[in-house]
């Protein structure tokens, strides 16, 4: 299965449940990152991210609990 393309602000899914924000695309160096509801960032290159079975999905309803971390770590992104 091909992963959709990572769009900055978009939320989606893992085949596990697991749920995710994109919060930065570069690609010039190739990479996405993407803040967990829990506030953990992770960080894949573009090949890592197209091989994972991924689909597009809502916010949680309270998608602002993650903020503070966000906050926190300088990071802030606007939604949609």
């Amino acid at each position: 299965m091909t992963s959709p393309s990572p769009v900055v602000g978009d939320w989606y899914r893992r085949f596990n449940g697991a749920l995710f924000e994109v919060v930065a695309v570069d690609r010039d160096d190739g990479t996405v990152e993407v803040q967990h509801f829990d506030g953990t960032l992770e960080e894949f290159d573009l090949e890592a991210w197209e091989e994972q079975d991924l689909e597009e999905a809502q916010a949680p309803e309270d998608w602002t609990a993650a903020l503070p971390q966000a906050l926190a770590r300088g990071i802030f992104c606007a939604a949609n």
